[in-house]
């Protein structure tokens, strides 16, 4: 028996998750190594806030194979969310309008991806059975993520050629902006890696830092949680600190002005997903 082709695998995978709405996928190793010292500094500073669970799983994070182990290649996924009647920079101008994140007007995207991740894993296992049958037929195992576990997303996403973490701390791409959701699928397949982005595309702009109602981007990738809008109106619990409060205008969940002001976001896709249109109650 011929040894498995594990470049076609890759592309295979990568084909089907396009088939399966993903505008993008990209396969990296799990080595964040690099990320440790600038997680520990970020946790250190209090950038977290009242995050507990930040602290509490540490390294964890830049580690993927703590969480599976046998964990050798990360699948990084990308979706856009943005839908083409977008018109939702509007509201920040209508006091009368409580402004609610982009990402957060239409379905939970957690069930979204996480299901789509789901019925791409188990497309996978069914090939590597096909594969690995007599081999190796532990290959092909898998686990998928949609925020749901400490795992360091952007740097992986950037590591797998998805884009660049702009000065914001969200991950940027060329042609799509930041508009888009990230998910991941661990896999013990030694499938070829994909290259990164060369360099960051930011340059010296720094529109983000000069927009951000409360100065929550403290330094270049570098944002205080304890200072974001959307901290503040999701993650806290507690009240929201006065010196803020004239700040936040209508934000009622969320805030997009660092998106918003990108220049990146120009090039933003549509999203064809009916998921991701906002949901009438919430106008």
């Amino acid at each position: 028996m011929s040894a498995p082709d594990f470049h076609q695998l890759a592309q295979d995978i990568k084909l089907w998750a396009r088939e399966l709405g993903f505008d993008q996928a990209g396969i990296t190793d799990t080595d964040l190594r690099i990320e440790e010292p600038r997680l520990q500094a970020w946790l250190d500073a209090g950038y977290h806030g009242s995050m507990d669970y930040m602290a509490r799983h540490g390294m964890m994070r830049a580690r993927p194979h703590e969480l599976l182990p046998g964990t050798v290649r990360v699948l990084s996924v990308r979706m856009n969310y943005l839908p083409f009647e977008a018109g939702f920079a509007a509201t920040l101008r209508d006091p009368t309008l409580g402004y609610i994140s982009r990402y957060a007007l239409g379905r939970d995207y957690h069930k979204v991806l996480r299901n789509r991740l789901k019925q791409l894993g188990d497309r996978i296992e069914a090939r590597c059975a096909e594969l690995f049958q007599g081999i190796e037929e532990t290959l092909g195992e898998w686990r998928p993520f949609v925020d749901s576990a400490p795992i360091l997303e952007r740097p992986l996403a950037a590591k797998a050629g998805l884009g660049w973490v702009g000065k914001h701390s969200l991950l940027l791409n060329e042609s799509a902006g930041s508009f888009f959701f990230l998910g991941e699928l661990l896999l013990n397949l030694p499938l070829p890696l994909d290259q990164p982005v060369e360099k960051e595309q930011c340059g010296k702009c720094v529109a983000c830092i000069n927009i951000c109602p409360t100065g929550a981007i403290v330094s270049p990738y570098v944002v205080d949680g304890r200072r974001c809008i959307s901290y503040l109106t999701i993650e806290n619990d507690g009240p929201i600190p006065e010196e803020f409060r004239p700040l936040m205008g209508n934000r009622i969940y969320g805030c997009d002005d660092c998106q918003l002001i990108c220049p990146w976001n120009r090039y933003a896709d549509a999203s064809p997903e009916p998921d991701f249109s906002p949901r009438p109650s919430l106008h």
